[in-house]
């Protein structure tokens, strides 16, 4: 018989406690712990560890174990499979997490059908097999390899995995599934933490590769222990505002390959459309030329594109002035402000600034400097930047212009969309390689960066 027996976990770490504490003593979360019933026998663990014993491997030398060719799948999708490094490894366990609506199950659908010769099993926790058909119409794909299967229980699904033997099985989502081994319910400590082994175990035996959806909380973290991000072999994160139509796919965690790639998708009526120049989306194509509008050269971990920065500077209706930015650190863009009232002279404790970024996109490279302070600068002065002109620079507190990581990428993305004049830190080395059909203007410090802006 089993002992039952009640125990407390923490929802962030997993840390296990006989009683419920205030804060856990593993993470420092406080207020995190939940009470589980969960089932143990006595007899089992040594048991399967000796019968695990007889048939596992030994210990051997490094330098004797066989280094095994991985041939990666295509899954059908050039953003996932640029993100994954080339695709998914088999035997590979693929966690993916985002925030309700931003179209998790529908990449998962739309990989499970995909066209790749593939033999897929979609396990559905959350929806019946008729809600699944009906999103497959819409998507406008149809495979006869892809399987569809609504069950919640983790023996079940291990049955038909040994029976259909796939190539690939998405679970949707990790936090539906329960064992019948432990006794609390499904998306607790517990289950989460003995399904997710559990499917790493297969997975590693059989060489399938498994994709697992798990939601997250409202902090934006993934729902569940924090060992569940420790068991998986791959974490990606879908970024992106519900009410916008682009959704960013980035890596947190690799074992297999680099984790500095991003994939870009335009969420339509169809699915999800993969964006292979995200500049194009990203620019905005006016008849005439505009204020505050200024175009900064980005790199996402090795893919650079251009992108939009808009500006709005207003005297202050009231005494104390607006800070308001979407898609950008509020306080860097605090900072910005100090150093452009103190190096230049504009005085910013009068005036209302806006910011916003086109297409929703959240972004954190301190290489866009030069591009806010000049949508700033042609705000407040109410003058459009010069037609042709982008910026890729990082500002210092003492006004100077440091140069931005991956500078030539920069360069050579906007020589290719046509931009005829770059402006960036005058501290790179004299060597800097460039098309020739872009002119690179290089300023030491921010006081030099409306003359640069403003040349015809």
């Amino acid at each position: 018989m089993a002992k039952v027996k009640k125990a407390f976990f923490c929802r962030s770490c997993g840390f296990e406690a006989p009683k419920w504490l205030g804060k856990c003593p593993s993470c420092g979360e406080w207020n995190s712990f939940t009470e589980e019933v969960i089932a143990r026998e006595s007899a089992t663990p040594s048991l399967a560890a000796a019968a695990s014993l007889q048939r596992g491997s030994r210990p051997q030398p490094i330098r004797e174990i066989r280094e095994s060719d991985h041939r990666r799948i295509d899954t059908g999708n050039a953003e996932v499979n640029r993100v994954l490094g080339g695709g998914v490894v088999p035997g590979s366990l693929v966690l993916l997490g985002g925030e309700p609506g931003i179209g998790k199950s529908t990449l998962s659908l739309q990989l499970a059908l995909a066209h790749n010769g593939l033999k897929t099993l979609y396990v559905s926790g959350e929806e019946s097999a008729e809600q699944i058909r009906m999103r497959a119409d819409r998507i406008g794909i149809c495979n006869e390899q892809c399987l569809i299967y609504p069950e919640t229980l983790l023996e079940n699904i291990t049955a038909q995995i040994v029976e259909e033997q796939p190539h690939v099985v998405i679970i949707d989502s990790i936090q539906t599934i329960y064992s019948e081994s432990i006794e609390s319910s499904a998306g607790s400590v517990s289950q989460i933490r003995e399904c997710a082994a559990t499917l790493l175990k297969y997975a590693k035996t059989t060489g399938t590769a498994i994709f697992i959806i798990g939601h997250i909380t409202k902090d934006g973290t993934i729902a569940g222990p924090k060992i569940l991000e420790h068991i998986v072999d791959v974490v990606l994160q879908f970024e992106g505002d519900a009410n916008n139509c682009y959704r960013i796919l980035r890596g947190i965690k690799n074992r297999f390959g680099a984790t500095f790639e991003i994939g870009v998708f335009e969420m339509l009526d169809h699915g999800l459309r993969s964006v292979d120049n995200p500049s194009e989306i990203l620019l905005s194509h006016y008849e005439e030329a505009l204020s505050g509008i200024a175009v900064g050269a980005t790199v996402d971990g090795l893919r650079p594109y251009l992108i939009e920065v808009q500006a709005l500077v207003c005297n202050a209706a009231y005494g104390t002035p607006q800070r308001s930015t979407t898609g950008f650190d509020s306080r860097r863009m605090s900072m910005l402000l100090a150093v452009l009232e103190k190096r230049v002279g504009m005085k910013m404790f009068q005036k209302d600034v806006f910011l916003n970024f086109a297409g929703g996109f959240k972004v954190a490279d301190t290489g866009l400097d030069l591009a806010v302070v000049a949508a700033v600068i042609s705000s407040y002065f109410d003058r459009p930047v010069a037609e042709g002109v982008c910026c890729a620079g990082e500002i210092g507190l003492s006004g100077e212009v440091r140069p931005a990581p991956r500078t030539e990428q920069r360069i050579s993305e906007a020589a290719r969309l046509g931009f005829r004049r770059i402006i960036v830190s005058g501290y790179l080395a004299k060597q800097l390689k460039h098309p020739k059909s872009i002119e690179v203007v290089t300023i030491n410090n921010i006081a030099e960066l409306p003359k640069a802006l403003f040349m015809e």
